[in-house]
């Protein structure tokens, strides 16, 4: 998989045995207004968000500020400008973002723009509709003043050429097979944030698993998957492999679980629980996915299958990185 890491984990114990041993100690608690994103990395983009946060901003124009510093950073090949392609060579970015009050939009498959969660916002605010995905959604964006930029830069040119090769690319390549062959690391940015006046709100941007199939979408620009706010309760965000993600709605859970009475930390380690039941540990083997989450009150936490999944924070005691705690 592609991940900025390889997350090989170990599963000599039994499913019970690991969800002793894991058992999660209480979360961290922040208080207003916070921001939390995937990946220590990232906490440059939380510097983005919290300059909107500290000035009384809301917390979706925080959000959407802070993702937009990845978004376009030639250096990072997950997500954006520099992104890595598919295996067709093309770039392809998803974003969604979604308010306090369940407003949200989301681009799937939108080639040649810089920023998709600038666009995911403009489905929000200028459509009735939630989301667009390829041709539609770059038609949208030229109409809304938004520009066509190469986004594949030189470097990743070069990694998806030797991918090629080392690959022996073939059209049919499965996902267990890129699981194998692609060593690349690559991920998402999820990023929730609660401003002053206690609303919550959410934006996920990716360029997707690198070299996948054209027109692939993951879990990132799916509100319930990669996403999911609900001012009542709290908001999640989920990075890691899409396709198991996507099968548990992993970001709604989170946000039930926490409706239920659970810990943000509690409520991410249990809905991966669920995915362990319903996938089984070996299928599981070397897979990563990871969830984030803030309650209503400024509570916050995480969790993921495997090791060494970090979580950015960004408060008024300043930024600080989370080592999740992981069921392998």
């Amino acid at each position: 998989m592609i991940y900025r890491r390889d997350f090989i984990g170990g599963f000599g114990l039994s499913l019970p045995a690991l969800l002793v041993a894991c058992n999660p100690t209480e979360a961290s608690i922040g208080a207003k207004p916070v921001v939390i994103s995937t990946w220590a990395q990232n906490k440059k983009a939380n510097v983005a968000a919290w300059a909107v946060l500290e000035k009384n901003g809301l917390a979706l124009d925080a959000v959407h500020e802070g993702v937009q510093v990845p978004e376009a950073d030639p250096n990072d090949q997950s997500v954006g400008y520099g992104g890595l392609p598919d295996r067709d060579g093309r770039v392809t970015v998803d974003a969604c973002i979604m308010d306090h009050l369940g407003n949200c939009g989301a681009v799937m498959a939108l080639e040649s723009i810089l920023h998709p969660i600038s666009v995911a916002k403009m489905v929000m605010e200028k459509t009735p509709h939630v989301q667009l995905a390829g041709e539609g959604a770059l038609q949208f964006a030229l109409e809304m003043g938004f520009e066509k930029v190469n986004l594949l830069t030189e470097e990743s040119k070069k990694a998806w050429e030797k991918w090629v090769i080392e690959a022996k690319y073939n059209p049919m390549i499965t996902i267990e097979n890129l699981l194998e062959n692609i060593k690349n690391n690559h991920d998402t940015i999820g990023m929730i944030a609660l401003d002053n006046t206690g609303n919550l709100a959410g934006a996920c941007t990716t360029s997707g698993m690198a070299y996948k199939m054209r027109g692939r979408i993951g879990d990132s620009p799916i509100i319930g998957s990669g996403l999911y706010v609900d001012s009542e309760v709290g908001a999640a965000s989920a990075t890691g492999v899409g396709e198991e993600l996507v099968r548990i709605c992993g970001s709604h859970a989170v946000v039930e679980l926490m409706r239920q009475g659970f810990s943000p930390e509690e409520s991410c380690k249990k809905t991966l629980e669920r995915l362990v039941k319903m996938r089984g540990m070996e299928k599981l083997k070397g897979i990563q996915a990871a969830l984030i989450a803030i309650d209503k009150n400024g509570n916050y936490g995480c969790y993921a299958l495997q090791k060494e999944f970090t979580m950015a924070v960004h408060d008024k005691n300043g930024a600080k990185v989370v080592d999740a705690k992981s069921l392998f």
